[in-house]
């Protein structure tokens, strides 16, 4: 993955990525996901950051994902 194509939208752990992958996923945009403890834990390491993921988005649709991600983080504010 070519840095310079992607960008990082959002960190956090894996219920919030998964709402907001199948958000993004409903307009059309196919995020990538990083999960660098799921790695770990592959190869045989141990992890302390279990459950956090990072979301990332192609350039190109950048400015939707952002719109999307504006929209979740607001709901959830509303709802607490």
């Amino acid at each position: 993955m070519n840095t310079s194509e992607y960008s990082k939208i959002y960190e956090g752990n894996f219920i919030l990525i998964n709402r907001l992958k199948s958000e993004l996923e409903g307009i059309g945009i196919v995020p990538i996901i990083k999960d660098e403890g799921e790695s770990q834990r592959l190869a045989g390491y141990g992890s302390l950051n279990q459950g956090f993921q990072e979301v990332y988005v192609h350039n190109d649709e950048l400015e939707k994902a952002i719109i999307v991600l504006e929209q979740i983080k607001t709901e959830m504010d509303s709802s607490s």
